[in-house]
């Protein structure tokens, strides 16, 4: 099991209002704009997807997301694969991402 701290900060729209970002934005946005035909298939990813969908909940509430390995793994696979570069250049992204990428198993 991973234990990955949410981090949170404020960003600004294109139309300069505040928008609370953290660590689950940058992983739904991942995993919506991944393309459709790289996107894993079948009933065990539709389950595996339905996980994650809960632990997502439950660390919007208490600012821990707790993943089992496989969850973790496939996560892990769309960071490092699809994440856009000029992320790194927002330090609150790039400490989000750190954190995740750096969460050990416990």
């Amino acid at each position: 099991m991973r234990k990955i701290q949410i981090f949170k900060w404020v960003a600004k729209t294109p139309d300069n209002q505040d928008t609370e970002e953290n660590t689950l934005s940058i992983l739904k946005f991942l995993i919506s704009s991944a393309r459709p035909e790289n996107m894993p298939r079948g009933l065990e990813k539709f389950k595996l997807f339905s996980r994650i969908s809960k632990a997502f909940d439950a660390a919007e509430k208490d600012g821990i997301l707790w993943l089992e390995e496989q969850e973790y793994l496939l996560l892990r696979k769309f960071m490092e694969t699809d994440i856009p570069g000029v992320f790194g250049m927002n330090e609150n992204m790039a400490m989000a991402v750190e954190a995740f990428m750096g969460a050990k198993e416990e």
